[in-house]
């Protein structure tokens, strides 16, 4: 399930950076756009054929939707950020540049 939320994080990030709708993606590849919901939520896993689609309509290699570009390790600080960088993911742009700077007045 962890990968299936990582993945589907991942289509939500490449999308809304595209400033794609769930329906500009779903036309591009051909499928519903409750299912391409259901994926960017972690409900449904696509198939290997429909995670090739995404990621070509994406413009971004299928590895990097799995998570290839993921903070490596299994410790609790890879689990934080794995579960943060889900979290940005699923924020529009307002709401992204004020996390930025939460995070520089918080960080210094």
């Amino acid at each position: 399930m962890e990968l299936q939320r990582l993945f589907g994080a991942n289509v939500r990030h490449h999308r809304k950076a595209k400033g794609w709708t769930l329906e500009q993606l779903s036309d591009q590849i051909g499928i519903s756009r409750e299912t391409i919901g259901k994926i960017e939520r972690g409900v449904a896993a696509p198939l290997f054929e429909t995670a090739e689609k995404i990621a070509v309509a994406l413009d971004v290699p299928a590895p990097v939707l799995f998570g290839a570009n993921a903070v490596p390790g299994t410790g609790e600080r890879a689990r934080l950020l794995t579960e943060i960088n889900g979290t940005l993911s699923r924020m529009n742009a307002d709401q992204l540049d004020r996390a930025a700077r939460m995070l520089k007045a918080f960080v210094g």
